[in-house]
């Protein structure tokens, strides 16, 4: 891998090299923190969880021929070389930077409450209509994701699209710091993480540390929809690239915005260049936003209006994020990667764009406070306001949005477990249904997609 050999990376970690010294100038090919992904000439650097000591697993990646590995643990005499530092999780982070720094690319720095996955998605399939572009896979956003994520980069690739994601304070200047963006996209300020953040504002000041690290000469994109995003002047001497719905605010903006059911949402995009009329592929509102940063992001690295409409008309669901799923009874909208107040009334919303029955099969959301039961309770009371005409509330914490529901006058059913709904699904779903599944990852929801589809 580009720069990283062992004497860079012991110099970049502040670590202490032991081993044959004949070594220091050798390449690792790969660098990973899972034991069972090491292949010849691998680093593995030994990050312990929860539950276990990753040093145990030591001997195992030097039998499958790892080169070295990085350990906070002093090993003592080896037949294998090592570096000892301080903090494995430290140092994982510091030779992601000193691998990103080896290449010349744009970098897009992504955060915000909700929709950071969505976003990044769209922006990637923007640019990859002009460049070869890498992005974050899955959910690699925090402090282990975006390491292993950035070492998936090569020569080939001209922009690099970086998800962050934190729930601490002090946790985004870790990953900014690494990532080094050039462009800093911020999607929104919500409540999700308040049992950390504390409150909104907290929420903002945390997700605005990526400033620190912004390349000289970068930009900042920012929804200016959002009351607190949009009261953020000049960022090291530039004035911010705001983009949203309302016009009279956002440089970037959308009219003509016209739901098409669960088949997306036509609109026009205006930019300072020109505007181009489109359709987002994705249902929800929100879809539109994302297609505005897109645009944003686009045009700032010099993409134009046929680009950018092309990027944003192909771009591809993804399983757990607004994924409609078609079957031979039901119409599945599959958003069940996560799950907060905010993020949970916009995918109500999308379902209330379907034709037919509208039921939300809905679970716990975590990190949320002491505020949690009435926040949940919220979530069941928008469905009643809106029209759901069924919710399925599932878990402990989501018996408050069964109760929201229910008391505006909304069908509601609530179940300990998914073993208690999907036991009854047959009685309670019925051929032609529009249903909303959708909760905290911790929730296991794909398990309901599966069973349902």
């Amino acid at each position: 891998m580009k720069n990283l050999t062992l004497r860079n990376i012991t110099r970049a970690c502040q670590g202490t090299y032991h081993g044959n010294e004949s070594l220091l100038d050798r390449e690792v090919a790969g660098v990973t923190i899972d034991s069972r992904k090491v292949e010849k000439d691998f680093l593995f650097v030994a990050i312990n969880g929860e539950r276990f000591n990753a040093h145990q697993f030591i001997p195992d990646t030097i039998e499958k021929g790892a080169l070295c590995v990085v350990s906070h643990e002093d090993l003592g005499d080896t037949d294998y070389p090592y570096i000892l530092v301080e903090a494995t999780g430290q140092a994982l982070l510091d030779i992601a930077k000193l691998y990103r720094d080896s290449f010349d690319v744009k970098v897009v720095g992504i955060t915000g409450s909700v929709g950071k996955t969505s976003t990044k998605e769209m922006i990637a399939s923007v640019l990859a209509q002009k460049y070869n572009v890498h992005k974050t896979q899955g959910n690699f956003n925090n402090e282990c994701g975006l390491p292993l994520t950035i070492f998936e980069m090569n020569e080939e690739h001209q922009v690099s699209v970086l998800e962050m994601g934190i729930n601490h304070f002090g946790e985004m200047r870790k990953l900014s710091t690494v990532a080094s963006p050039d462009i800093c996209v911020i999607t929104n300020i919500g409540v999700a993480h308040l049992e950390f953040l504390k409150t909104r504002e907290g929420i903002m000041q945390e997700k605005t540390q990526m400033f620190q690290d912004m390349k000289p000469g970068g930009s900042v994109v920012l929804n200016g929809d959002d009351p607190l995003l949009s009261t953020i002047g000049p960022v090291k001497g530039s004035d911010p690239i705001f983009y949203g719905l309302d016009q009279d605010k956002n440089v970037i903006y959308a009219t003509d915005v016209e739901p098409l059911g669960l088949k997306g949402t036509s609109c026009t995009i205006h930019l300072p260049e020109g505007s181009f009329s489109c359709v987002v592929p994705i249902p929800g509102i929100h879809m539109v936003s994302n297609a505005l940063a897109g645009s944003a992001v686009g045009s700032k690295l010099g993409l134009t209006t046929e680009e950018i409409k092309r990027g944003i008309e192909s771009l591809p669901s993804i399983p757990g994020r607004n994924h409609i799923i078609q079957t031979d009874r039901l119409i599945l909208l599959d958003d069940c990667y996560n799950a907060n107040p905010v993020s949970m009334k916009a995918s109500l919303d999308v379902l209330n764009m379907g034709i037919g029955r509208k039921v939300a099969v809905l679970g716990d959301m975590g990190e949320l406070g002491p505020d949690y039961a009435a926040l949940h309770r919220s979530v069941g009371e928008y469905a009643a306001e809106i029209g759901i005409d069924l919710v399925c509330a599932i878990g402990p914490m989501s018996k408050e949005i069964a109760e929201g529901a229910a008391s505006d006058g909304t069908k509601a059913l609530w179940f300990e477990t998914k073993a208690d709904f999907l036991a009854q699904t047959k009685d309670i779903l019925k051929d032609g249904d529009n249903v909303l599944i959708k909760a905290s990852h911790g929730m296991e929801f794909p398990e309901i997609v599966e069973a349902l589809r």
